[in-house]
């Protein structure tokens, strides 16, 4: 109806308007009534159309045949063809993620390097990164309906939070990040988010753990305003305990990698072993069978619960019951209900751990199988791919702990 109060705010202000083709004056008495039912029967003309086009797209979308806003989405053309120049850049943004940088860090590495933003901006946005590590479309599957359109007049779009159905499709289009990879992305993702904040500024942030407090060494800049100025990683705790400060020792950027290549040149001399040893965690602790079997016991205990309820409200219905009675039984289910929806989330979540430790390890054996000599200078993908954290310790040796708990000791 913005048409009519638009006319009615005209003509207090004393403008008339011609309708041409309708012959309608707005000031002739008539006038107001007829705008009023031509605008009405546009309006239902609008919605009309509207729900057609919206019904259409989602016996598309239930076929399985997605769409996808192609002006910005990065790395791909029309019909989902890779673009081989674009699907770089998507590569080399899960490489920088992998390799322990935070969004806003891959932000200002694509700028530095004059990267372009899907929009074709030379700025990039943190939400911008975010979407590209998550949207599944670049493992080759659909989500489909994650937004929907509220309003029919001003076409507002709203995230779909269960209103209507979604639609997951696998294998929909070729892929240009691995499932396999995407999958641990996910959840390197989620771990991040459980561990706090990830500055990510730098790849070692939140990567050094102090031995005397347990704190994560942090980068502090030495004479920063003299020619004597250098960056060196100590514990962000250091003189925040009262009495004396922490024991360990600083490290300078150089000995940080000179300490990760030695420990995984010792790696590489027993490689076999260790990929013996990965395995051997993945067939021993990953296993999720006997997870899957409970969860999908204790889902059809549920079932049987929500009959018995349902069974319980239609007797209570049909036939006078004693509502004391009837009241505790119903509690006693509802109780029992709440219960074992717990259960079933707790399995979620072991299962969840389980599979991204699994994901993880694998990712893992993966690099330690593409090692085949000594490494002679620091590669930040197999930081990244391979490190879970580096211990100092008070007497000044150094552990460094690789993903699946394989601990290397080396000396200061």
């Amino acid at each position: 109806m913005n048409s009519l109060q638009n006319v009615r705010k005209l003509k207090e202000n004393g403008v008339e308007i011609y309708f041409e083709k309708e012959n309608i004056w707005t000031f002739d008495m008539r006038g107001e009534l007829l705008i009023t039912i031509m605008s009405s029967l546009a309006q239902e003309e609008s919605r009309s159309i509207s729900e057609n086009t919206t019904w259409g797209k989602r016996k598309q979308f239930a076929e399985g045949k997605p769409s996808v806003g192609y002006s910005a989405f990065l790395g791909y053309d029309k019909d989902f063809k890779i673009n081989e120049e674009q699907a770089k850049i998507v590569k080399l943004i899960y490489k920088l993620f992998l390799g322990g940088r935070s969004f806003y860090s891959i932000t200002k590495e694509l700028e530095k390097r004059g990267i372009k933003s899907p929009s074709g901006k030379d700025k990039w946005y943190i939400s911008t990164v975010r979407s590209i590590l998550t949207n599944e479309k670049y493992c080759g599957d659909a989500l489909i309906q994650k937004e929907y359109t509220a309003d029919f007049l001003d076409k507002t779009r709203r995230k779909n939070t269960g209103e209507i159905p979604q639609y997951y499709v696998e294998e929909h289009h070729e892929a240009i990040i691995p499932p396999d990879l995407f999958d641990f992305v996910q959840s390197e993702i989620k771990r991040r988010e459980q561990n706090g904040k990830h500055s990510g500024v730098s790849i070692f942030a939140n990567k050094i753990k102090c031995g005397c407090c347990g704190g994560w060494y942090g980068a502090k800049v030495w004479h920063s305003t003299d020619k004597y100025r250098r960056v060196i990683y100590r514990c962000n705790k250091k003189y925040a305990h009262k009495g004396k400060p922490c024991s360990t020792r600083h490290l300078t950027e150089c000995e940080i990698k000179q300490i990760f290549v030695k420990a995984l040149n010792s790696l590489v001399e027993v490689k076999e072993n260790v990929i013996t040893e990965l395995r051997s965690l993945i067939d021993g602790v990953c296993q999720t069978g006997e997870l899957l079997e409970e969860h999908d016991r204790v889902e059809q205990e549920l079932g049987v619960l929500v009959e018995r309820l349902e069974t319980l409200i239609r007797e209570n219905a049909r036939v006078a019951q004693d509502q004391t009675a009837y009241l505790k039984q119903e509690n006693e289910i509802r109780a029992l209900y709440v219960e074992k929806q717990g259960h079933l989330e707790q399995l979620d979540e072991q299962i969840t751990e389980k599979e991204s430790k699994r994901n993880a390890l694998e990712s893992m054996i993966q690099v330690v199988c593409g090692i085949n000599e000594e490494q002679v200078a620091f590669d930040e993908e197999i930081w990244g791919g391979l490190l879970d954290h580096i211990v100092v310790k008070e007497d000044g040796q150094v552990i460094v702990v690789f993903k699946g708990e394989i601990e290397v000791g080396v000396d200061g």
